[in-house]
């Protein structure tokens, strides 16, 4: 049976709970209470126990991963990236990276950042152990002060530690001359440092290069120290010969920097970290570079200047006191009006620093007047030729007496006007001239028809000797000359066995012998007949030469 309305609500009223006040917590919400305080003290203890967020930007996020690239120093973990995305205007990677607790003196103005991953240098492989465990960022503390949060991730690893012992210096040097990161530099040919740096100055034209010379080596770099390009070899074809310097097997492959003092100079003081210096394109513009203190005159030359360029050596006696400055200087300024012929403007600079006179004790203004007294004396400028093989020029001082007295001071573009005088080449090129015109003045065509006749007597006389040769060599080519010397031979053979018969031992010369001792027996008796007939020769009709003459007897009748 069903209940009615009234007893459902009468049952209702009966169940109703009944609020009565409390006076004290009830056990029940202690659970809850402890659980919630636990679970804000983990809160606390995990925002506590985290580590600082830094944000880093880098060119390209190539190798980094989010929630598994790590950051290491020393090859300790001291952080992970927790997020990796594009910057706003998407020139390149931002990274956001969780640090490990207390590592807040690591994140000083000073810390540099950069990705460690497999490269292949000059220096050889590196990173290698990334292959397998991938690209990892490396943190290096600086000595700045901590609280910094965002920094920059470098494309290349550090040269040198910041607080490495040692200098760094800026480079300030033309295009030309640049280097790269990690090119190294060099004292006499020993590896003493590395550059660090490299960046280009739009508005100033010029390389900023900052290198890192480690200690002990930091001591060589004074104020007297000049830096120039390490090209690996400097072959040099000069009027001294050929010279060839050899750098180290880095610097020959790759190229460097490298400094030195020069032997003109002191060695200088010691000078501070962050100092600036010229990087020079070779080691002989590194020395010019040192000879700042110079006075500047204007050579015009009516000679050919082809041969003379810029840096030329200006010598006196062979002693270098300056050098070339321009060729041509000022080209198209007014010349001198007593000149009769245009001259070619060459500014040179005398540099008195070059003969070992110090800084502080050289007065341009007194070796101004120095010069000009000397012009009245017979000093004189010239061209001559430094080199035969390349024909490069220099410009020679000395004296010259006779021109003494043809001092006229000139000046061209407010410069003072060096007298020149004519150099031995223009007068070998005026005698070569005068030749010429010579030989232009000769009657060639007589010389040249009688060198055409005795051209012409000359091919007879080939003609015949060419015929006579040809008739000796028949005469050769008979087979009769051809057996003349077995028939020489087969004489000469007959004569030695005649002549082998009449020897001393053979019964032909015993048989001559004889014979001639017979001859001689012979002789030696007619020898008294002889005598008579000398004397007497009727002897050989008469008897007796004392019997008178005989008379003869009449003749007889018949």
């Amino acid at each position: 049976m069903s209940d009615t309305p009234r007893d459902n609500e009468a049952n209702s009223d009966m169940h109703r709970a009944r609020t009565t006040p409390q006076l004290r917590l009830s056990p029940i919400w202690i659970v809850p209470i402890v659980a919630m305080l636990i679970g804000l003290w983990l809160v606390y203890d995990n925002y506590r126990s985290r580590g600082p967020q830094i944000t880093l930007t880098m060119s390209s996020a190539e190798g980094i991963e989010a929630g598994s690239t790590l950051i290491k120093t020393r090859n300790v973990e001291v952080g992970r990236v927790e997020r990796v995305q594009l910057s706003e205007d998407m020139s390149h990677a931002v990274i956001t990276a969780r640090m490990s607790p207390d590592t807040d003196a690591l994140l000083t103005e000073g810390s540099r950042f950069w990705v460690v991953k497999p490269r292949i240098g000059r220096e050889g492989i590196s990173g290698l152990g990334t292959v397998l465990s991938g690209a990892y960022i490396q943190l290096e503390p600086g000595s700045g002060e901590p609280g910094e949060r965002e920094f920059e991730v470098s494309d290349q690893p550090p040269i040198a530690p910041a607080d490495a012992a040692g200098i760094r210096v800026t480079l300030i040097s033309q295009l030309g001359n640049s280097l790269r990161t990690g090119d190294p530099v060099t004292y006499q040919g020993y590896t003493v440092g590395r550059v660090e740096e490299v960046d280009f100055d739009p508005e100033a034209r010029r390389m900023n290069q900052r290198i890192f010379i480690e200690s002990p080596y930091d001591r060589l770099v004074t104020d007297g120290t000049r830096f120039w390009s390490a090209s690996g070899v400097d072959l040099r074809l000069d009027a001294d010969g050929i010279r060839v310097n050899v750098e180290s097997i880095e610097a020959l492959l790759g190229g460097g920097v490298t400094f030195g003092v020069p032997d003109d100079l002191p060695r200088g003081r010691a000078v501070e970290d962050g100092a600036t210096f010229n990087l020079y394109p070779d080691e002989e513009s590194a020395r010019q570079g040192t000879f700042n203190r110079y006075l500047e005159y204007v050579l015009l030359v009516e000679d050919s200047v082809r041969g003379l360029s810029r840096g030329a050596p200006v010598e006196f006696r062979g002693v270098r006191i300056g050098t070339v400055a321009s060729v041509p200087w000022q080209f198209t300024a007014t010349q001198p009006e007593n000149r009769g012929s245009f001259a070619i403007p060459v500014l040179i600079r005398i540099e008195p620093q070059r003969l070992g006179i110090e800084n502080q004790q050289i007065d341009l203004e007194e070796w101004d007047q120095r010069f000009h007294r000397l012009f009245g004396r017979g000093l004189r400028a010239s061209l001559k030729s430094g080199n035969l093989l390349t024909g490069s020029l220099f410009v020679d001082i000395n004296f010259y007496r006779e021109e003494a007295d043809n001092y006229v001071a000139e000046t061209f573009s407010e410069r003072t006007v060096f007298p020149t005088t004519s150099t031995g080449f223009a007068q070998i090129e005026s005698q070569v001239t005068a030749l010429l015109e010579k030989l232009n003045a000769l009657e060639i065509e007589p010389l040249l028809a009688g060198l055409e006749r005795n051209l012409t007597a000359s091919e007879a006389m080939l003609g015949e000797v060419r015929e006579l040769s040809a008739s000796v060599q028949g005469m050769l080519d008979d087979p009769g000359t051809r057996n003349l010397p077995a028939n020489l031979n087969a004489s000469l053979e007959a004569l030695r066995e005649t002549l082998a018969g009449i020897s001393p031992d053979s019964s032909a010369y015993r048989e001559l012998t004889g014979a001639a001792e017979r001859l001689e027996r012979t002789l030696r008796d007619l020898q008294p007949v002889t005598r008579t007939l000398n004397e007497n020769p009727r002897a050989l009709l008469f008897d007796s030469l004392d019997a008178e003459d005989p008379i003869p007897r009449a003749p007889r009748s018949n």
